[in-house]
């Protein structure tokens, strides 16, 4: 049997951040999403483009 270890809810921590600071997160998030939008489109074009795998029968 293992040990049994009480459970403690999650603590809150709290921050302090400049508006420039959130405002140049807030940019950089914004920037991330696009790219991962992107990146998605292509990999979508580039499996839809992609010929269909062959079954090969024996070696």
């Amino acid at each position: 049997m293992g040990t049994v270890a009480a459970v403690r809810p999650p603590q809150t921590l709290y921050v302090t951040i400049r508006r420039d600071e959130l405002r140049q997160l807030q940019d950089e998030r914004e920037s991330l999403l696009l790219q991962v939008a992107q990146l998605r489109e292509a990999l979508q074009a580039q499996t839809l483009s992609a010929p269909a795998p062959q079954a090969r029968l024996g070696n």
